[in-house]
């Protein structure tokens, strides 16, 4: 046997030992769509709803099936992340990069790596958007067209606070249309609400970008922004005295004792404009019936309203703006005229202060929390209604 082909022989046996040596399925399949495809399709799904344990069981089923199957270990990476697991994520990607194959799974990987760069941030890497937009060039080159790839990186840009490059991230996607699409364009929007509402105070630039404000936040907004305990006094309306007064009167040499309007904001940055609006006895943002304020509990959508709208009744000394939109129909179609916080919601949309959370279905989403920029935008709207009275 000559020299060749001894080592073409050896070749072969050394590639079928690496073979034999390799991960094996875990489990066979089991139904007809019980496939590494199928698995990593629902994953993606749950992880765009936010369901990371499902999303999670999702991925390692198609794992257990194929062991080298590049997509399930690209969704373990990232749900890795959402856990802020950065070690597990980056194992998970060594793994997706290693058995990457074909320039589908490539494309997954590249785009995989923009969002976990994004989710880390300085976390994973110091240089986390060149790193970012290294990948995002790697899937250009690929596909120019891909429209995750633009929907990411623009959310790697948003994130970066270029918003200059996030929106021409955004507007691409738009551009190529499909996937994506409604997300992109909410997310345009967003970035020039961001845009809009970081021209002002400090406070206000702070704000802007914050993705959800918290209780405590939007107490200061509402004194530091709209400076509405001073529209209060101008319109001499009447403060209310929201501290707890037990039954009887208690006394300490002479001295009548009562207790905090809330007990839980002593140590709070921002205790002087929460104990401020605490005075103006607002519905929506009054302190709970065990006296505490839980400032840093995430504002809803519902609360926003509810609060705007006690604030137009008491200027207005207007009562019937709580019962105005009784019977009328929901223009919304996850709201029920029937809801307790319906005209609320409808008092604030029908004068342009509140919108529609999602533009594609129409959705108010109610329960959704305040964003910073939406908070600042929608305050402008009122302060310009207020100038009438």
């Amino acid at each position: 046997m000559n020299f060749k082909k001894i080592t073409l022989l050896a070749l072969v046996l050394g590639l079928l030992l690496l073979s034999a040596c390799g991960p094996k399925p875990i489990r066979t399949h089991q139904a007809q769509l019980d496939t590494p495809e199928h698995h990593v399709s629902n994953g993606n799904k749950f992880l765009k709803a936010g369901k990371i344990d499902e999303a999670d069981r999702s991925f390692t089923l198609a794992k257990e099936l194929d062991p080298k199957y590049s997509p399930a270990y690209v969704g373990l990476g990232l749900v890795a992340a959402s856990r802020n697991d950065f070690k597990a994520a980056e194992k998970n990607f060594d793994q997706a990069d290693q058995y990457a194959d074909g320039k589908t799974q490539s494309l997954n990987l590249y785009v995989g790596y923009i969002r976990y760069y994004t989710m880390g941030g300085k976390k994973v890497h110091k240089k986390w958007l060149k790193k970012a937009e290294k990948y995002f060039k790697k899937a250009r080159k690929i596909n120019k067209d891909q429209p995750d790839a633009y929907y990411y990186m623009g959310l790697a840009y948003k994130k970066a606070s270029d918003f200059g490059a996030a929106k021409d991230k955004f507007a691409k996607v738009m551009k190529i249309s499909g996937e994506f699409l409604e997300e992109a364009k909410n997310e345009y929007e967003n970035v020039q609400n961001i845009e809009s509402a970081s021209e002002g105070s400090k406070l206000a630039r702070r704000i802007a970008q914050l993705p959800e404000i918290n209780r405590g936040d939007a107490a200061a907004l509402f004194i530091e922004e709209l400076k509405v305990d001073q529209i209060f006094e101008r319109k001499s309306v009447r403060k209310f005295d929201p501290s707890y007064k037990g039954p009887g009167k208690k006394f300490v040499t002479g001295v009548y004792l009562k207790a905090p309007a809330a007990t839980d904001i002593n140590d709070d940055v921002l205790k002087a404009d929460i104990d401020k609006f605490i005075e103006l006895g607002i519905q929506g943002l009054e302190p709970m019936p065990d006296h505490t304020f839980m400032p840093n509990r995430p504002l809803t959508r519902v609360e926003f309203a509810m609060l705007i709208q006690d604030i137009l009744i008491k200027i207005n000394r207007d009562e019937s703006l709580a019962t105005r939109f009784i019977g009328s129909k929901s223009p919304f179609p996850d709201l029920r005229s029937d809801q307790y916080f319906f005209t609320a919601v409808m008092v604030c949309t029908t004068r342009g202060i509140m919108k529609a959370r999602d533009f594609g279905t129409g959705e108010f989403q109610a329960m959704g929390i305040v964003s910073g920029a939406e908070s600042l935008l929608s305050i402008r709207e009122l302060k310009v209604l207020l100038q009438n009275y």
